[in-house]
């Protein structure tokens, strides 16, 4: 079947983005984004304005993702879209887009889970990047979820380890606001780390069991350390800026890096794939890669646009599942909680 031209249509709108792409035979043709930043103002994504930029954003996008990709939407095999987890109505706009769309194309729509996306994408055909080997475990780290995730095959997936709290996002965001930093503050805080002394301050590791992870203790540390700190000297923040965040850059890569080496000991897997849109951190990054000399594992980390939400990921999941002929019917229903 794969010698086929097969062309999907990926839509993505789980959070604030809303995406299209057109993937041919597992090779990206067009990557299509369109970001809401009327977020920035709130200091966080606010859903009922999410969901009315989706709507306004769903047609241009699409329409622009089938244009780059130099075919008319008659040639599309299939329309996959996401069905969760997400935000429930950001998630409704492109779900009944996609029906709406594979209904008056009379083509198959292909439901696809946005972690399982994450995970996936590692295998779009793309020079120059390896593809991990079954089994390989995943760590999924974004604004919304921290997971770790045993990949036996592409659609055989088990969670062997996630979060019991906040995300990891959520983490890097609230410790930025306390410090009042801009909104999302994970690029700003990953951009002033390289700056700074990653050991001036010290902020304890949450103990937490096994393969669990927990930041909400992390964030009360933070918050406490800078109420201190300022009250002692009001100019604290700003003259100590790099170095706070070097040093709540390297707690949080240190609890990650601690979680995977248990995982990697656990499962006696060393291959690791990493993605989601705290994947982007270049320290992360490093330490992964680090990880290769010092823990003997195997690292794969995504192209950079592949790594925030987008829908080269959801495009990728439609073009396996469209292979395997898993198809979705008409009366599917977004899910905001979905497992994978």
């Amino acid at each position: 079947m794969s010698s086929q031209n097969i062309y999907i249509l990926g839509i993505e709108s789980s959070c604030d983005d809303t995406a299209a792409s057109v993937i041919h035979n597992g090779r990206i043709l067009s990557n299509v984004v369109a970001s809401q930043k009327i977020h920035e103002e709130y200091g966080g994504v606010v859903p009922e304005l999410a969901s009315r930029a989706h709507q306004q954003n769903i047609v241009p996008v699409v329409h622009q993702a089938i244009e780059k990709a130099g075919i008319t939407k008659n040639q599309l095999h299939a329309i996959a879209f996401t069905r969760g987890p997400g935000l429930m109505g950001s998630l409704l706009v492109g779900t009944s887009f996609a029906k709406s769309l594979a209904y008056g194309l009379n083509i198959p729509l292909i439901d696809v889970n946005h972690m399982q996306g994450h995970i996936l994408a590692h295998f779009i055909e793309e020079d120059g990047f390896e593809k991990p080997p079954f089994p390989f475990l995943a760590m999924t780290i974004s604004g919304g979820h921290t997971q770790i995730v045993k990949v036996d095959n592409y659609f055989d997936m088990t969670v062997i380890g996630e979060t019991i709290d906040d995300a990891v996002g959520e983490a890097f965001d609230k410790s930025g606001k306390i410090l009042g930093l801009g909104y999302p503050a994970g690029p700003e805080i990953d951009r002033r780390a390289a700056l700074g002394n990653p050991k001036a301050f010290k902020f304890t590791k949450p103990k937490v069991d096994g393969l669990k992870f927990s930041f909400s203790g992390f964030k009360t540390a933070v918050l406490y350390f800078i109420q201190r700190e300022v009250k002692a000297n009001p100019n604290f923040i700003s003259e100590n800026l790099n170095d706070i965040c070097a040093s709540i850059q390297y707690t949080i890569i240190g609890i990650l890096i601690d979680k995977l080496k248990l995982a990697t000991k656990e499962t006696g897997i060393n291959h690791i794939a990493i993605g989601g849109g705290v994947s982007a951190n270049s320290g992360i990054r490093k330490a992964l890669k680090d990880g290769e000399q010092k823990f003997g594992w195997k690292t794969y980390i995504p192209k950079f646009e592949f790594t925030t939400d987008n829908a080269a990921m959801i495009a990728i999941v439609g073009y396996l599942k469209y292979l395997e002929g898993d198809f979705a019917e008409q009366d599917i229903v977004a899910s905001a909680r979905l497992k994978i």
